[in-house]
């Protein structure tokens, strides 16, 4: 979800080297303008050559801003993508930036990542046995333009939990339940707080990736 991020490079993913994808026409690899694995994964995945680095957006700030200006959780989703997209098209001339983010909201209110344990707690409490939404923006830059932009949206319905299974979870997750909004992370032992996921994958993790693909296919970059 929404999260600061700073200036230093990325570390290298894990993950093997691509190997040479038939379907990219690209004249350089994407960037993307993230330090999320799970979106690095995405396209990964997807056989998009990129490279990554963190750039430095005001995140609280431009929230702040957009909210100020009346924006709902989908538009400030969107404005924190565009501020990432702009920033890294600054930093890497001529080529195509993408800048993802994404909110959490049950209903008009917006959630932020837990500072610890009791407010991941206090997070799965409040979302147990109802649903909220994931808001996930992308924006593609080049040369401080914006290209393209979206916004998709997936319907999470997190079960009853009582407090024993809401302990066992927290003690179960570690560390991690402070790491994203919500206080869990669906690709891992979040998966164990829904009963209903309604949305495309992508958008679950941040990074909408069928409207990527289908721009870059118009952009010419992709077969």
């Amino acid at each position: 979800m929404a999260e600061r991020v700073g200036e230093a490079p990325m570390p290298q993913s894990p993950q093997e080297p691509l190997a040479p994808n038939p379907l990219w026409r690209g004249a350089a690899p994407l960037v993307l303008a993230s330090k999320s694995m799970a979106r690095r994964a995405l396209l990964q995945a997807a056989g998009l050559p990129h490279e990554a680095f963190s750039v430095d957006v005001d995140e609280r700030g431009l929230e702040a801003d957009a909210v100020a200006a009346g924006a709902g959780p989908a538009e400030v989703a969107t404005a924190l993508a565009r501020a990432k997209a702009l920033a890294g098209s600054r930093m890497r001339p001529g080529r195509l930036v993408i800048g993802a983010d994404q909110t959490l909201a049950l209903g008009a209110r917006a959630f932020h990542k837990p500072a610890d344990r009791a407010g991941a707690r206090a997070q799965i409490r409040e979302l147990a046995g109802r649903t909220h939404a994931l808001h996930a923006a992308i924006a593609v830059a080049r040369d401080g333009d914006i290209l393209f932009g979206c916004v998709e949206s997936a319907f999470l319905s997190m079960r009853t939990l009582d407090d024993a299974a809401i302990e066992a979870y927290l003690t179960a997750a570690g560390e991690a339940v402070s790491t994203s909004v919500g206080g869990y992370q669906l690709e891992g032992l979040g998966i164990h707080l829904f009963e209903r996921v309604e949305g495309d994958h992508s958008v679950i993790l941040g990074l909408p990736l069928l409207p990527l693909l289908a721009f870059l296919r118009r952009q010419g970059d992709l077969l």
